[in-house]
């Protein structure tokens, strides 16, 4: 019952934030910070109020918190809608509560979001947008769970011992009596948050950006109606890019059914991955010195503004991962060129810094260049400070006072630290200033994967070698008949 009442009260609280909020006028020119809207109830079908306040999530953005209340049959009812606009890529969160004080880590799920609990292997489908917290969230979904039971009980007795014994679980998980479980939050419009811990470690806590699917467009409502044609061709003018800063020297081709060449820079069509309409890709190979062959990629789109480079890396799958340690001790180290390929961790245990594969995507810039595109995702992100923080107790804002203090001291060279790169493809690549001699700052060494890497990868379905005697003689096309007993 003790988390049944720690739910409703979260439930209740954003209700009564917008009722005091409303009784307030905080603009200087006297208009309510409170929209009351007459609204039909669905408990008993009599007029009720639903008031509307629009409010900024510190280190997040604004949300417009919604609340019903229906005097006739006392029915109430809050929820969250984000007040911007859908973003450009869909994001992820994951976040391993290992500790009682995680259970207050400030959670905001959209209404197009999917909540998961991945040991147990519950997920919430989209519904109602809410604002809480770890305890919050888990002790809503046991409430919502226990609400039939009691008719499980007299119809399906062993479906209601299987959900009583689920409910149990997210009870102790709530409590802090189960530990340590790992919940996700996977929403495609990129409008949910989950605050990050202020102890980070190897596998505690990730934030992924990726691309939608166009079938996850179209449950936006963001399919392509324009019914513009495909581009196919680069338009006169340039536009400068971080990857491109100046017009190349060689002429853009569409062309890319020949050998790609070197230093070409080549364009092909494709659909944003923000508003799905038509926009160009710009593709060119690179030869690094000492390493390999690669492939930048630069997407922009003259219709939302939306861009993005990305680093690709070819060639076989290695037999072995690589680790690569360099120590930056002067200026000039930050200067050195750096490949961190998608499939790449990174972490630099001075700075208290663990940045998970697929976090930044492959990025081939300077360790400078890195180091700020890290400090610039987590403010932009994450750590949105235009309120300044004013929700963080004081030890939280000073735990991260002092890791983007570290973290500024780095970029600007006044301290000494440690990069650490583990690739599984040994894609990644940091230039030595002694090549081909060996640099004494900089350490490679091979290592084994691990089971977990290999099938995170997907080389153990991979045959490259003898797959011919898989196919049998009266097989079709290389697919034999399945038969009785196999």
């Amino acid at each position: 019952m003790a988390q049944t009442s720690l739910a409703q009260d979260l439930f209740e609280d954003m209700g009564r934030k917008v009722a005091e909020a409303s009784a307030q006028e905080d603009n200087e020119d006297g208009t309510k910070v409170v929209d009351e809207i007459e609204s039909l109830c669905m408990n008993c079908h009599e007029d009720g109020t639903t008031r509307l306040l629009l409010t900024k999530i510190p280190y997040f953005r604004e949300i417009v918190i919604m609340s019903f209340d229906c005097p006739h049959c006392g029915f109430r009812n809050s929820e969250i809608q984000p007040a911007g606009e859908i973003q450009q890529r869909g994001v992820k969160f994951s976040l391993k509560v290992d500790l009682a004080d995680e259970l207050s880590r400030q959670i905001i799920k959209s209404d197009t979001a999917v909540f998961r609990i991945e040991d147990i292997d519950l997920e919430i489908p989209p519904g109602r947008g809410q604002l809480s917290n770890v305890e919050g969230i888990l002790s809503m979904v046991a409430a919502d769970l226990e609400q039939k039971q009691d008719e499980r009980k007299e119809v399906m007795p062993e479906i209601y011992e299987q959900i009583q014994g689920i409910i149990q679980t997210i009870k102790d998980m709530a409590s802090g009596k189960k530990l340590p479980f790992t919940i996700t939050i996977d929403d495609p419009a990129g409008n949910s948050s989950i605050e990050p811990p202020t102890e980070l470690g190897p596998g505690k806590y990730s934030r992924r950006e990726y691309p939608r699917t166009a079938a996850q467009n179209e449950a936006l409502g963001l399919g392509d109606t324009s019914g513009e044609a495909p581009a196919t061709e680069i338009r006169p003018e340039y536009h400068a890019s971080q990857m491109y800063p100046e017009m190349p020297s060689e002429p853009m081709v569409n062309n890319v059914d020949d050998d790609i060449v070197e230093n070409q820079v080549y364009s092909f069509p494709a659909s944003c991955p923000g508003c799905t309409k038509t926009c160009t890709t710009n593709m060119k190979m690179v030869n690094i010195p000492h390493f390999k062959q690669v492939i930048l990629m630069s997407t922009a789109c003259d219709h939302c503004g939306y861009r993005s480079n990305e680093v690709k890396t070819g060639g076989e799958v290695p037999d072995k991962g690589r680790r690569i340690t360099l120590s930056v001790n002067t200026k000039e180290d930050l200067s050195r060129d750096i490949l961190k390929a998608e499939s790449c961790a990174m972490s630099c245990p001075e700075l208290s810094l663990d940045v998970e594969p697929g976090t930044l995507g492959g990025r081939f810039t300077t360790v400078e260049g890195l180091l700020t595109q890290v400090k610039e995702e987590l403010y932009s992100n994450i750590f949105d400070t235009g309120d300044g923080g004013d929700s963080l107790n004081t030890e939280t804002k000073a735990k991260w006072d002092n890791f983007f203090g570290q973290l500024d001291a780095a970029i600007k060279g006044e301290v000494k630290f440690t990069i650490v790169l583990e690739d599984p493809l040994a894609s990644s690549y940091v230039q030595s200033f002694t090549a081909p001699e060996p640099d004494p700052q900089l350490k490679s060494e091979d290592y084994e994967r691990t089971d977990e890497e290999e099938e995170h990868l997907g080389l153990k379905d991979i045959k490259t070698e003898d797959y011919e005697e898989d196919a049998q003689p009266n097989g079709v096309n290389g697919v034999t008949p399945a038969t009785n007993g196999s």
